[in-house]
């Protein structure tokens, strides 16, 4: 367990274990009752008041990771499925890639594709995102199997993608959202 001192925030790392992910539990002097977790990648990062005791930050942490895995299971959708919407008809013309799948290294950009290889590499950070951004986000990359720039031909191709603004609009929200999770306050 390594634990280090940032400011008003004390964090713990728990090493993964069989089926448990890494956890690493931050102590806010600044969280006086709520408590929230999310995971960033295959880490589950959980924030708690500073105040509570050992027995009750283990509470916490055990119910906020069984809900939150209870929860990412029934929003995720596999590599498999993703690859069968991005064969579907409507989204993909003549470009036919082979293989989408969903990939953990991936921080600074939503998705990538390699022409050559026909491989789609979706962020993992998209696996709870509603379907209608995910096929957005894939139809844009099977642009780039057509048309390897941004050009306005490569445009031409991805604005056809229906919900295509509002799939924009989530996607600078969770980017939003990402930045203000790894401020420090």
């Amino acid at each position: 367990m390594a634990k280090r001192r940032s400011g008003r925030t004390t964090s713990t790392v728990i090493p993964a274990t069989g089926d448990r992910p890494e956890i690493e539990v931050r102590a806010s002097t600044a969280r006086v009752k709520s408590a929230t977790a999310r995971f960033e990648g295959n880490r589950f990062v959980v924030l708690v008041p500073a105040h509570l005791s050992v027995s009750e930050r283990e509470e916490m942490v055990t119910a906020l990771l069984r809900r939150a895995t209870k929860r990412r299971a029934t929003l995720h959708t596999s590599d498999a499925e993703l690859f069968e919407r991005a064969l579907a008809p409507a989204y993909v013309g003549t470009a036919r890639p082979q293989s989408v799948r969903f990939v953990a290294n991936q921080r600074t950009r939503w998705a990538s594709c390699s022409a050559g290889s026909g491989e789609i590499r979706i962020s993992d950070r998209l696996r709870g995102a509603p379907q209608w951004v995910l096929d957005v986000v894939v139809i844009h990359e099977l642009c780039h199997l057509v048309h390897l720039d941004h050009s306005p031909a490569f445009h031409s191709l991805a604005d056809r993608a229906p919900r295509k603004r509002d799939a924009e609009m989530f996607l600078l929200g969770l980017a939003f959202a990402d930045r203000a999770d790894s401020m420090d306050y």
